[in-house]
Order: structure tokens, then sequence, then C-alpha cells
């Protein structure tokens, strides 16, 4: 990071992160959080349609191909959709930490330009925990998983309860989320950005 801010800086008495033990298992596709997210969710015309994997550890990685939808100049992807798909895989880490966390500082850096039509190829992991607060990296990759970097970020995420939500999302969709029969789903609907 060129230009990394006290705020993404662990404080000396931060801890490793330690992966929940009912965490998915390595390997294993964590899903769409909520059908209705940008990042990840199916419901979601032109959505990024992102789809994460458990890592080693706290890790994710995850994928996804850059369509005409989310161009900005001609040909390329626009750089807020860029730094959508490394938050999406940042909030993703969460899941294996078994906390609902939301994003409270994102810093990107765009290495190289993204054609449409190209897959990005993201990883992500958490690097400290002091309190509340998640401090993570992500990288996106071009031409596979070890290409070459085409952008990078920096995170803090901040645990929150699920009032958070209640208190600030529209009655209508909070109400949907938490009537979902599925107790995983219910719980991970409630993985966003403040």
């Amino acid at each position: 990071m060129s230009g990394r801010t006290t705020a993404l800086t662990p404080p000396a008495d931060a801890t490793a992160p330690e992966r929940h033990p009912d965490a998915p298992a390595p390997g294993e596709l964590l899903g769409s959080h909520y059908a209705h997210c940008f990042g990840c969710g199916e419901g979601q015309p032109h959505g990024l349609h992102l789809a994460a994997r458990a890592g080693d550890g706290v890790s994710v990685t995850a994928e996804f191909t850059v369509k005409p939808a989310h161009q900005g100049a001609p040909g390329l992807a626009h750089g807020g959709v860029l730094a959508t798909a490394l938050d999406e895989t940042l909030g993703s880490l969460n899941w294996l930490l078994r906390v609902i966390a939301v994003t409270g500082r994102l810093e990107t850096d765009f290495v190289r330009p993204v054609p449409v039509d190209t897959v990005l190829h993201l990883e992500a992991e958490v690097t400290a925990v002091a309190g509340r607060k998640i401090y993570s990296t992500a990288v996106g990759r071009i031409g596979g998983p070890q290409g070459p970097v085409a952008v990078r970020a920096e995170a803090l995420f901040i645990e929150v309860k699920v009032d958070h939500f209640i208190d600030n999302g529209r009655p209508e969709e909070i109400q949907a989320a938490m009537a979902d029969p599925d107790q995983a789903r219910r719980v991970r609907a409630f993985e966003v950005n403040p």
C-alpha cells in the first residue's frame, strides 16, 4: 500500500485471527449471503455474482468476471466495481470468524486496468483482531491466481450486533431476511456494509 493510514495498522495488543470451529472447510463455496447483495447475490442481474471459497486459516479466494455492465471507461472495469469486489471478498472473511461485521474503512490501490471479460482472481485474509476491530488485506489478479496484481486493499471491519441492521435497514427487507427458515442464510443475510 502506498499511503497506509494508522487506522489500518493493528494496535500492539492485537491478536492473530482464529478460525471459528464451525467455519466452512477449506475449499468450500461460501455462497451468497443475501440474494439481493450487489456483490454476491444471484438476485442482482447486473451484480458481480462473486463466488468466494473458504481458504486455509482465516482466508478466502473469490472470482468474478467483469461484464459490460461493470465498465467505467470503454472496455475497462469501473474502479468502484473493483473496490466492491475487494470489499465483498474481504467481508466474506467474517463468515470464517462467525461474526457479523461491517466495513469501517477500505483503502484500495488500483495497479493496472482490468478489461471487460476478464476474470478477476481475489485472495483475502484476516491479519489481526483487536476487540471488535478486524484487520484484513486483499489482492485481485488478472490472468489467473498467480497473474499480475490489478488491485489490492487493506480494510478494517467492525463487529456489530444484528440490531445495527434492524435499526438502519428497510423494515420489509429486514423482516423478509429474518423470516427465512434457513438459520445459516438468516445469519449470513446480515453480513453487509454499513
